[in-house]
Formats: structure tokens, sequence, C-alpha cells
């Protein structure tokens, strides 16, 4: 296990039928968009994370938490977790939760601005957000604003 400031993370952002993954380092603050994994209501193909751990390697893996604007969670909530809890449970690799909150609508804006036509369903911004989910985690650890991580 590496060192805290050292650590190579994987960060998901956890939906229904796709989940967004991005890897970062965290020596470097940076956080690179992965493709997304397909999922059917929320569980992946698990050898294809199995897959994604063997090659990555990661010390700690980040989860975006879905939390409403009035601070409450929801359905979604607790199935991030949950499956924040199964990566823990079948990789042994510390998880840590991590408000998501605009994460996805951010990852829209910056990919219209980008020049994406509009059509996410073809076009994912799934791995964008779960790198802007790793942005904020890295933000949160230096004390910055932007960064939340809950429990």
């Amino acid at each position: 296990m590496a060192n805290p400031g050292e650590r190579l993370i994987l960060a998901f952002d956890f939906g229904t039928r796709r989940i967004g993954v991005a890897v970062g380092n965290e020596m470097l603050k940076s956080a690179t968009a992965l493709e997304p994994l397909p999922a059917r209501d929320g569980i992946p193909d698990w050898a294809q994370v199995t897959r994604l751990i063997e090659e990555w390697r990661p010390d700690l893996f980040v989860v975006g938490l879905p939390i409403n604007m009035d601070d409450s969670e929801s359905e979604m909530s607790t199935r991030a977790r949950k499956f924040g809890n199964r990566l823990y449970g079948r990789y042994g690799k510390p998880c840590e939760m991590v408000d998501e909150r605009g994460s996805t609508r951010e990852a829209k804006t910056l990919a219209r601005e980008a020049g994406h036509r509009g059509n996410y369903r073809e076009e994912s911004v799934d791995g964008l957000a779960a790198a802007l989910i790793l942005e904020g985690w890295f933000a949160h650890e230096e004390g910055l604003p932007g960064g939340r991580t809950t429990g």
C-alpha cells in the first residue's frame, strides 16, 4: 500500500445503466476519465471491474455519493454506498464516499463547451463526472473548497 500522498486512486460515478470511471494520482492531483462500465440496474460486470483493478492496481477507491441539495440521501445514495461496500468487500481496498452534487451537470457543461452534441446515451460523460468527483476529493484532501467527503 502506498503512503498517503502517493496513492493511485480509482474513482467511480455510480449509475444504474453506466458507472463512470476515472483514475488519478494523488501526488500529481490529476484525474483522467476512463471508459465507463456498463451496468444492469446498477450492477456492473464484476469480471470487467476485476480487469480494471488488475490493470491499474489502485490503493484506494473513491465513489461519488449522490446527495440531494437539502443534504438528504436518496435511494441512489443507498445504492452508491452498496456499490462502494462491494468494491471494498471484493478487492480489500479502502473506499471513500464523496459528495458528488453537481458533478454530472458540470460534466455535461464541460462536454458541451468542448463541442458535445448532447446525446449523452451515445457519448457518455460518466468518465468525466468520475474525474470531477476525484478532483473534488483531491481538493478536500488539500483543504480547498469544492471537495466534500462523507462517511
